[in-house]
């Protein structure tokens, strides 16, 4: 039987709504065979999600990296590193604690729309979890500002460049794809034609140049042409291909294992990494 490997996933350690013992709950029941857990900027969750693993799961510590290039937002999925390399530690805690003031300011901007929004109840939503966007549109639909949670990502609301939106700190794709390897991990570019955001070819060849191991293409983000381009560019680059689901639990309506990775290309993928090694059950 082919093993089903999924490669991203979010616990409420940063946006998804499941604590982490209950995503590799899930993961399992879904016929997962390896999950990997990839919280924004953190990986606070990994420790309970490993406590938690069923029999069976394999479990790959991982992170999704905020990044950035020329106002863009690139997200750079980090796996197998070594979570206290310093330098890669440090970042992290800039753009989680960035994280916070611009939650802070975006609130006071939706206020000044005329939304009864407090960072209280954002903080309250987030709970123990690094506080983002996700949690701010929660609010707002609680408000009855918004119907949906997908309306408070317009530009309305929090949607890049929209009313309520700031900009926080990240770091440049490249440098994030160096810091990873230097910690032991293993780079691959998440969505990254997704949300009508492409990441520029450019920019990708860059990232490969500085070490990226892979592309995130099998994604819910991306149509069958968007695809298709993408395998073309991955090929040309000498870059893996990734599949994963990137579920946010109820954000997502539970959607684990809706996407995998090829067993190969997850064998190679952990036989690059020096930084940490997969864990059973």
């Amino acid at each position: 039987m082919t093993a089903l490997i999924d490669l991203h996933s979010h616990s409420a350690a940063s946006d998804g709504t499941e604590p982490p013992a209950e995503v590799v709950r899930r993961a399992a029941l879904a016929g997962l065979d390896v999950i990997a857990l990839t919280d924004h900027d953190t990986v606070a969750g990994i420790a309970e999600a490993a406590r938690a693993l069923p029999p069976g799961l394999t479990l790959v510590p991982g992170m999704e990296l905020s990044c950035a290039r020329d106002g863009q937002s690139v997200h750079l999925l980090a796996y197998l590193f070594d979570p206290d390399d310093p330098d890669l530690a440090r970042e992290c805690a800039l753009i989680r604690d960035d994280r916070i003031h611009r939650a802070e300011a975006m609130v006071a901007r939706i206020v000044a729309l005329g939304v009864p929004l407090t960072m209280e109840r954002v903080r309250e939503l987030a709970g123990d979890g690094v506080v983002g966007r996700p949690h701010i549109a929660r609010a707002l639909v609680e408000a009855g500002a918004v119907g949906t949670f997908e309306e408070a990502f317009t530009p309305d609301w929090i949607g890049p460049g929209g009313r309520a939106h700031v900009s926080r700190y990240a770091l440049d794709p490249v440098d994030a794809v160096r810091l990873t390897r230097a910690a032991g991990g293993v780079p691959v570019l998440a969505h990254p034609g997704a949300d009508n955001r492409a990441v520029p070819d450019d920019v990708i060849a860059e990232m490969a140049a500085a070490g990226l191991f892979g592309l995130e293409i099998d994604h819910r983000g991306h149509d069958p042409a968007t695809r298709d381009r993408l395998r073309a560019l991955a090929a040309r680059l000498d870059l893996a291909v990734t599949g994963s689901s990137d579920d946010h639990g109820e954000l997502t309506g539970h959607i684990l294992g809706s996407e995998t990775t090829a067993p190969e290309v997850y064998d190679l993928l952990v036989a690059e990494a020096t930084g940490a090694s997969p864990l059973k059950s």
